[in-house]
């Protein structure tokens, strides 16, 4: 089961961001279906700021209440998923691996990242 979720913008399941909540229906469903998932969370435009620290995040949102996803980002790395942000939207925002949450990896760029798990089998599922 090879699944990336392309996160451009945040639409909620509500309170929950979609693809947070989405996610955790993949990994369940494949724990009942007994597969191993390997599953990608891949925030760009838009929705890069679910990736970040609490200290960036509230800095990027002029809030002071630190990332409210967080945990359960964290929680989703802890159970495998691979959360990444666009290198370009990084570099248009000037955020560098020291601002994302531990754990998340700062890729190339969204649209090269996706087309290489496109072609490696990964099913695009683009949450906005």
């Amino acid at each position: 089961m090879k699944v990336v979720f392309s996160v451009a913008s945040l639409t909620f399941e509500g309170d929950m961001p979609a693809a947070l909540f989405h996610t955790g229906i993949v990994l369940k469903d494949a724990e009942e279906w007994r597969v191993k998932p390997d599953v990608v969370i891949v925030f760009h435009t838009n929705a890069g700021h679910v990736a970040l620290d609490d200290a960036t995040y509230n800095a990027n949102r002029h809030v002071a209440i630190g990332n409210p996803y967080k945990a359960v980002v964290a929680d989703l790395m802890k159970k495998g998923v691979q959360v990444e942000l666009c290198g370009a939207t990084a570099v248009a925002n000037g955020w560098g691996n020291a601002d994302v949450i531990p754990g998340v990896k700062v890729n190339r760029n969204a649209m090269a990242r996706l087309t290489q798990l496109v072609q490696q089998g990964y099913v695009k599922i683009s949450e906005t």
